[in-house]
């Protein structure tokens, strides 16, 4: 994510570390542990507490600070906890069908641009939906436009048309960044931004159910009914803490099919020891894996994403996703 010279330490920093590191010899007696500090913690906990103290905060932001942003782009978005202004970039221009399921945009259509400021940059990430006729035409824009892709994959099983998604990553400036998202965009044919509805419509499903089931409380968008769940920690670039909605966080999906049936999908964020238990959960309630891939290219902990598809009774379908997200380390429900 972090291009590699923003990761070269500060001048003075190799010193404190070393500083740091060398607590436990050079303080003490003889008895002293010579892999601890004087006050026992071990001398990888004493780097990574000086690691942190380093890292660069988001800046508190307001909607209306991000208006050359959204001239820019010719789209709006909201703030999301203060710190990080999202973008939505939905698919309503396609059908996309899979296993005999037409996918509404929201279950899986689903791209975005999000931006948040730190004290000297802006961080550009996000997720965009792309055709695979437009693909090579996207990605030459965002090349040109000196915007990294750190993920190329799909979300489904099976589709037609051919979809592709992309994740994509900048630091800079956020006009110019935005002008080159706008660039990828009029690459492809997705529609100009449209207001999002007065009134929801209604989730026939037993949203109720599905609540307990993962307990904690879902909410209605576009006739999906979703989920999105950080993680109990902070992740953070060498540099820079990334907020959550960046993108770091899992997301669960449940669109009506009828009769209290649901097709599911989303993505599971997890670290490397979480893998096999969250595909091992899925597998026992029959959920298909469809990819298991990076978004990021040095976040830290390094994070891994698990999409997947299942179409079932909605309910059961959540028991068993209430499984696959207990061996995560997720954010307790507010």
């Amino acid at each position: 994510m972090t291009p590699r010279s923003l990761n070269k330490p500060a001048a003075g920093t190799t010193a404190a570390l070393l500083l740091v590191t060398g607590a436990g010899l050079l303080t003490g007696c003889g008895t002293q542990k010579r892999s601890g500090t004087a006050d026992g913690t071990t001398m990888a906990a004493a780097q990574a507490a000086f690691r942190h103290r380093r890292l660069q905060q988001p800046v508190q932001t307001t909607e209306a600070d991000w208006k050359p942003v959204t001239d820019a782009l010719g789209r709006t978005g909201s703030m999301a906890n203060g710190t990080v202004y999202r973008i939505p970039l939905l698919r309503k221009d396609l059908t996309v069908t899979t296993q005999g399921v037409t996918v509404k945009p929201g279950l899986s259509l689903v791209g975005y641009a999000a931006f948040a400021k730190y004290s000297h940059e802006t961080i550009f990430m996000g997720d965009l939906v792309a055709t695979e006729d437009e693909l090579p035409k996207v990605t030459d824009a965002l090349q040109a436009a000196g915007i990294e892709q750190s993920a190329l994959h799909k979300h489904l099983l099976q589709q037609s048309p051919a979809i592709w998604w992309t994740h994509i990553h900048a630091m800079g400036d956020p006009v110019k960044l935005a002008k080159g998202v706008k660039s990828a965009l009029d690459a492809t044919a997705i529609p100009p931004a449209s207001p999002p509805p007065a009134t929801q419509p209604p989730i026939a499903l037993d949203t109720d159910g599905i609540d307990k089931a993962l307990g904690r409380k879902g909410m209605a968008d576009g006739g999906i009914y979703k989920f999105t769940i950080a993680r109990n920690e902070t992740i953070n670039d060498g540099t820079h803490v990334l907020p959550s909605a960046l993108g770091l966080t899992t997301g669960i999906n449940f669109q009506p099919l009828g009769d209290n049936k649901a097709a599911i999908s989303g993505d599971f964020v997890m670290t490397a020891p979480e893998v096999q238990r969250v595909i091992q959960a899925l597998r026992k309630g029959d959920i298909h894996i469809v990819e298991l891939h990076n978004h990021s290219l040095d976040e830290q902990p390094r994070l891994f994403y698990l999409h997947y598809w299942a179409t079932a009774d909605g309910v059961t379908l959540a028991r068993t996703l209430r499984l696959a997200l207990d061996a995560t380390a997720a954010a307790p429900a507010s």
